[in-house]
């Protein structure tokens, strides 16, 4: 693995610091503020800001389509990260929108992909069902066909659809073959969510953040929003799943991250870095909590398992650093004392609710695009080459 630095031209520094100022432009601490108060991960005025300045469509398209060089992509990502840009919405808008891209007519191309990049649409993910869990192939939600074949009705809802109530459109799995094995019965679609039998309700989880569960009674959806074949809808899928579960291939020179969950990652380690700056202070006799061993053993442990974290590739990176927010978030909260408990904002906190915040913030970390449990079945069956495990219950000797 090549350590090195990556030696920056002035246009390159140049447009770094435009970056930065850009960012801390629009990404004031008030956004922060309020982003962290609604849990929305998305704020429509950066947003439209973003894509007014034409970096939404320059991070979306490849440098020979007038996207951004390796370099410059690189530094948008780690700009972006360090200025804590709400970024969900937009995670999931430049991953549906390379769907729409590959399986969309040129028809529905031209009425999403502009909107995409200016900022005035934005794509959601329609996968889960209140009992489906992580395997979303056993989708219930039905998609029938009309006679006349122009047009589906759909019926059915979806859980932890986030930023449905910011988007336009939601990326649907559906199933139109009941009868058919569960990877040959789906068919996605792009559903406008301003379409008429669609309600959308909050759902706020132990993070704060704000999911949603949608309905849809009724929806009637035109042919034109189908993307890919009727009934070949895990094609259209793979790729997103894929993205999502972090089963890519590492880039050859080392210009993109090393696995997702980075910007949550990024989160820990300013966790990490508040605490230790707490414990290297000094009490009114001159005292320093880092001077106690433990204190010492316990930090330095944190440390390590982070950067051991954020240095795991592909979708073992992304099962080390939800495991270690998991992991060590108790201990920084511990290591600070009770006014660690204390969020952000609060008169009195440690570390401004840093810690609190990851704490509440691992469960769900834990649970985005699949279990951990689920990916460590991925990782024993396709990579290790075990066998498939046995959920069947214990066969019962006879007396």
């Amino acid at each position: 693995m090549d350590f090195s630095r990556v030696e920056l031209s002035d246009d390159d520094i140049a447009f770094r610091d435009e970056v930065r100022s850009f960012l801390a432009e629009h990404v004031t601490e008030e956004v922060r503020q309020r982003d962290r108060e609604t849990g929305d991960n998305f704020d429509e005025g950066v947003h439209l800001a973003l894509g007014a300045a034409g970096y939404l469509e320059k991070e979306w398209k490849p440098e020979d389509e007038g996207g951004f060089s390796r370099i410059r992509r690189r530094i948008w990502v780690l700009e972006k990260r360090r200025a804590h840009v709400p970024w969900v919405t937009w995670g999931t808008t430049s991953m549906v929108a390379r769907s729409v891209a590959a399986f969309g007519s040129p028809e529905l191309q031209d009425e999403v992909l502009p909107g995409v990049f200016s900022g005035h649409v934005r794509l959601c993910l329609g996968y889960t069902e209140p009992e489906g869990g992580s395997d979303i192939a056993t989708c219930k939600t039905r998609a029938v066909r009309e006679a006349d074949g122009s047009s589906w009705i759909i019926n059915g809802s979806k859980m932890f659809t986030t930023g449905a109530h910011n988007c336009q459109y939601v990326f649907l799995i559906t199933n139109t073959d009941p009868d058919a094995p569960k990877h040959q019965s789906l068919t996605m679609f792009l559903v406008p969510l301003d379409s008429p039998g669609i309600e959308i309700q909050g759902i706020r989880t132990v993070d704060g953040d704000r999911t949603n569960i949608v309905y849809y009674s009724d929806v009637r959806v035109d042919d034109k929003y189908r993307l890919g074949e009727v009934n070949g809808g895990w094609t259209v899928l793979r790729e997103p799943l894929n993205t999502e579960h972090g089963a890519v291939a590492a880039a050859p020179d080392g210009l993109d991250d090393a696995s997702i969950m980075m910007h949550q990652a990024g989160f820990l380690a300013t966790a990490v870095d508040r605490a230790a700056a707490a414990v290297n202070r000094a009490d009114p006799a001159g005292r320093r909590l880092i001077d106690d061993g433990s204190v010492a053993y316990r930090l330095g442990r944190s440390v390590a398992r982070l950067e051991m974290a954020l240095s795991a590739p592909s979708i073992f990176g992304r099962v080390a650093i939800a495991q270690t927010m998991r992991d060590i978030s108790p201990d920084l909260m511990d290591l600070l004392g009770t006014a660690s408990a204390l969020p952000i904002g609060a008169d009195g906190a440690a570390d401004d609710g840093a810690a609190e915040y990851v704490y509440r913030f691992a469960p769900l970390v834990g649970i985005y695009g699949g279990t951990l449990e689920v990916f460590r079945n991925m990782i024993a069956q396709y990579v290790l080459g075990l066998g498939k495990p046995n959920y069947a219950p214990p066969v019962k000797k006879s007396a």
